[in-house]
């Protein structure tokens, strides 16, 4: 029973496929290019994203250069879309705000071309150009539409995606302390403080700091353990003004403690 049903599933997806593929070729043949945008107009009114942009598509090098050709990029381009391409349509849309500047789909063709960006903006862990890229497109678009309905979603993406680049500014730095790189790490760590000082891992960061920078002088050659001491101690002390009730205090303390045990003991010696 299970496998008809299957059967009866695949078998009516293809009707569907080869139905959709008809209904364009069928367009496509009439060979009247006004027939064809009106129909794809009407499949993209239906919602069939998919037909309509290959009609649009298949028409376009007729339209170049006529009065139409900002409509038809314009739909074809929200065609990817709603299909949920944004790839594509970011790169159709692109275009299209060099080529129809003055266009009355301009506001939203930049609008969509701000979205696109955000929702193929990745997860922290990943390489974040793209995240990047859809800050710059919603702050431009900000700025150009200061009356635009969109501005208070647009102002929740990019908090957003300053969250994402904070969050990736914290993992770069965590990755060299795990894999032991404290000297990279603490430079990392201050690097993310510096650029995103609203952060909200600061208190992680300071400790990650403290910690990387007391495991350095350990692991430093003599001549450089006295400065590198001097210096744990200080993010200790910059870390417990500012979080005296952490849940990392007492390991900090014992930190601190060592740090001041082997700068004493150095000190006697070369007194």
């Amino acid at each position: 029973m299970k496998r008809l049903l299957a059967y009866i599933a695949a078998l009516g997806a293809l009707i569907i496929v080869v139905s959709s593929c008809d209904v364009v070729n069928k367009t496509l043949k009439t060979n009247d290019p006004q027939y064809a945008y009106e129909q794809a107009l009407i499949l993209y009114e239906q919602g069939k994203w998919k037909q309509a942009s290959d009609i649009f598509t298949a028409c376009r090098h007729i339209y170049v250069g006529s009065p139409r050709e900002d409509s038809l990029t314009f739909y074809n381009a929200r065609c990817q879309f709603k299909d949920r391409n944004y790839g594509d349509a970011a790169t159709m849309l692109d275009e299209f705000r060099r080529k129809f500047g003055r266009s009355p789909f301009i506001e939203d063709a930049e609008g969509m071309y701000a979205l696109c960006h955000y929702y193929m903006s990745p997860e922290p862990e990943r390489d974040q150009t793209v995240t990047t890229q859809a800050i710059i497109a919603i702050t431009e678009f900000m700025s150009r539409y200061p009356e635009s309905d969109k501005l208070p979603e647009f102002g929740e993406m990019l908090t957003t995606l300053s969250e994402r680049l904070m969050e990736k500014s914290y993992l770069n730095a965590y990755t060299y302390y795990k894999i032991g790189r404290y000297k990279s790490a603490i430079v990392a760590f201050k690097n993310s403080m510096k650029q995103y000082p609203e952060t909200p891992r600061k208190e992680e960061i300071m400790y990650y700091t403290t910690v990387s920078a007391y495991r350095l002088a350990a692991n430093s050659v003599e001549s450089k353990q006295m400065d590198r001491y001097l210096a744990t101690l200080d993010y200790y002390y910059s870390f417990i003004g500012e979080y005296p009730e952490s849940k990392h205090k007492r390991e900090l303390d014992n930190i601190a403690d060592n740090c001041r045990d082997y700068i004493d003991k150095n000190r006697k010696t070369e007194q």
